[in-house]
């Protein structure tokens, strides 16, 4: 069991995307699931014991090393990234379509108001949603949802663990990961959470920060 926790670190530590218990076993020589899962929840034990400057977690549907809240302010201080910006409306329209998945351009705009077209199509070329095909009703319009980037980005092990609307921007503003040339106004977060406390229900169906790809063929 030393030995696959020590193959399992190695593996974790060299990832760039969170791993699956399949996959670590399949390039671990094809251990069993159960012999790979158990290690792996020793380690998220061991290191929860250590209260170390990182730990073990679950995210994406797999395992990734994140590191400690607490030291994000440090960590800041060496690497300064230069965090993506999403518009107050790019962030509406995510959470809707987090929320209300699988979902069409039309519905989305019906809950927004307006045509989301332009921002639909950021939102694709930043990874964090993909198509899953079309709908078979008059004019076939394409099917959005989330990308595992997106769960990756709010440190989430699927969409069950979705947060309110709310959190959802506390969330990013608080990871820097979203932000909206400044900080957000009482009167314009008030407004976004409105807008989108129409999609605060279960998912119909079924994201680190600076991961520069995603596998988006599948969802966890």
């Amino acid at each position: 069991m030393d030995e696959l926790k020590k193959i399992i670190e190695s593996l974790l530590f060299v990832a760039e995307d969170p791993l699956t218990a399949h996959t670590m076993g399949k390039a671990a020589g094809n251990r069993e699931i159960a012999e790979v899962r158990l290690a792996i929840n020793e380690l998220i034990q061991e290191y929860e014991e250590r209260g170390g400057g990182f730990y073990l977690a679950r995210v994406a549907g797999g395992y990734q090393f994140r590191t400690a809240p607490e030291n994000t302010p440090w960590i800041k201080q060496l690497i300064q990234p230069n965090a993506p910006r999403l518009s107050k409306a790019a962030l509406e329209t995510l959470a809707i379509i987090a929320y209300k998945q699988p979902v069409i351009r039309a519905d989305i705009e019906r809950i927004r108001g307006v045509d989301s077209g332009g921002v639909i199509r950021m939102l694709l070329e930043r990874k964090l949603l993909r198509v899953l095909g079309r709908k078979e009703i008059p004019g076939r319009p394409l099917i959005y949802a989330t990308t595992k980037l997106f769960l990756q980005v709010f440190d989430l092990k699927d969409l069950k663990d979705l947060p309110s609307p709310k959190e959802i921007e506390d969330m990013a503003l608080e990871a820097g990961q979203l932000t909206e040339s400044g900080a957000k106004t009482t009167e314009s977060t008030a407004t976004g959470t409105e807008t989108l406390s129409e999609t605060s229900q279960a998912p119909d169906a079924t994201v680190l920060p600076g991961s520069s790809s995603t596998d988006e063929s599948s969802q966890a």
